[in-house]
């Protein structure tokens, strides 16, 4: 008995001298540590807010905007002959082989009348276009007009009943970051509907300074091409035109044509028949980092021109060749996608406020935006447009225009006619202009490229070159 009360109090004894020990020699010290410390933390912002995801009322609600967008959603089916490989049986009878291809897409009803919004691609060489709307009704589709540079076209179905239709938003007001609904019928089942955030805008996927797209991560496949990009108040912002893939389907990246571009299209085409194009006359290039080291200017935002139409609207104005575009009316220019964006909602004959850097200063003028036909024309699927003096002064010549596109194989084949080549005469006669150009368009009607004999041209290295075709 008296080993177990030794052995409890030697226990006993040890616990409290242990306890003494860190209560003398380890806690006193980390406090005295903590308390006479001259150092600071180094400080990183930082935000301990909890918030909770959990709550439905904290997260977006597509319910409403879903609602006023799919029964303006159709199905565009659009049938086209097409030519067959050519059989031996062909051969012999000298005959064409033909059958019908079907294509689909999405549309837009954009009015109560029947008048729908598509892209281009989607009815491009139809026979025969019929529109399935989202209580399965079937229409036949009239063709109004289209403009394959904006991939934009508009259809008409004939019908005693108002339709269902979206009304259009303002896309210079969206946002990067704001939530839209990707809006599509590509199955002819019903109109389906994908969520995303608009990823950026001014996007130019062609690498020709012409496109501006809105791009968003909303799941856009083929079959939606022609459909709605709407906001969360279900208002049009966008028609959902293209993706980014090398497999063809989805894989994060979607574009649409902004909707301010898309109704200034079809309104142009419901009023004039045809796209009216206002341009601001100006030629350059995007500051960037590299672009800035270049031109050895301070800048890396904006458009820094480089040259100046002759007798366009910005010549007229007083804007001249180093001025950097900052701004146009209310729309910040941080690239040439951006110019190029908001004048294709512009038209002939509009004024402009444009604000620009010269030396350091920044300046704003207002600018009459010219007709397009003045300064471009197009032939033999070739386009030209008249050259600044800058050019002329560069290639030390006082006449000729310049090709801006060539889809003409031929030529290219035959004479390497491209972008950037200079066309100085056709069949020995000067010229000066576009103008010229349209003089011997009427002249000889629609046997032009027929009646082209010989044709001089100076090419992006400077050499002049006559040919003659027989």
């Amino acid at each position: 008995m008296k080993k177990i009360a030794t052995l409890v109090f030697v226990s006993v004894l040890g616990g409290l001298i242990s306890l003494s020990a860190y209560k003398l020699f380890v806690e006193n010290n980390t406090e005295s540590t903590i308390s006479h410390s001259d150092q600071q933390p180094n400080f990183i912002p930082t935000n301990y807010t909890h918030t909770n995801l959990t709550n439905a009322d904290a997260l977006p609600s597509f319910v409403d905007a879903a609602d006023r967008s799919i029964h303006a959603v159709v199905h565009v089916k659009n049938t086209a002959i097409v030519s067959s490989p050519t059989t031996l049986e062909d051969f012999f009878y000298g005959r064409r082989s033909q059958r019908s291809q079907v294509g689909t897409g999405s549309g837009v009803i954009i009015d109560k009348n029947g008048y729908i919004i598509t892209n281009n691609h989607v009815i491009d060489g139809a026979r025969e276009i019929s529109i399935t709307t989202n209580d399965n009704k079937i229409y036949q589709a009239t063709l109004v007009g289209t403009d394959p540079k904006t991939d934009i076209a508009l259809l008409k179905i004939e019908t005693d009943e108002d339709l269902p239709y979206i009304v259009f938003g303002d896309s210079d007001q969206a946002k990067i970051g704001e939530w839209v609904l990707a809006v599509g019928n590509p199955f002819n089942l019903t109109s389906t509907v994908t969520a995303g955030i608009i990823s950026a805008k001014s996007r130019d996927l062609s690498g020709q300074n012409y496109q501006s797209f809105i791009q968003t991560d909303a799941a856009v496949n083929p079959g939606n091409s022609g459909g709605a990009l709407v906001n969360s108040n279900g208002e049009l912002v966008g028609i959902n035109t293209a993706i980014s893939s090398q497999t063809g389907s989805y894989i994060g990246y979607s574009f649409a044509v902004p909707s301010n571009i898309a109704r200034k299209v079809v309104e142009d085409i419901m009023e004039f028949g045809d796209v009216q194009n206002g341009i601001l006359g100006v030629n350059g290039w995007s500051l960037n980092g590299e672009t800035s080291e270049k031109l050895e200017v301070n800048y890396t935002e904006g458009f820094y021109v480089g040259s100046v139409d002759e007798k366009s609207g910005a010549k007229n104005a007083g804007i001249e060749k180093g001025d950097i575009i900052t701004q146009i009316d209310n729309v910040k220019i941080s690239k040439f996608a951006d110019l190029t964006g908001y004048l294709n909602t512009k038209r002939p004959g509009d004024v402009v406020q444009v604000s620009f850097i010269r030396n350091g200063d920044t300046k704003i003028l207002p600018v009459k935006l010219s007709n397009s036909e003045i300064m471009t024309l197009e032939f033999m699927d070739i386009q030209v447009k008249n050259m600044s003096q800058e050019i002329k002064d560069e290639y030390n010549i006082d006449y000729g225009v310049m090709v801006t596109k060539n889809d003409n194989y031929w030529l290219y084949q035959k004479i390497g006619l491209n972008r950037g080549y200079i066309i100085t005469d056709i069949n020995d006669v000067k010229i000066n202009s576009v103008e010229d150009i349209s003089k011997l368009k009427n002249k000889y009607g629609g046997d032009f490229g027929e009646k082209i004999e010989k044709l001089s041209i100076i090419n992006r290295r400077g050499q002049k070159q006559s040919f003659i075709f027989r």
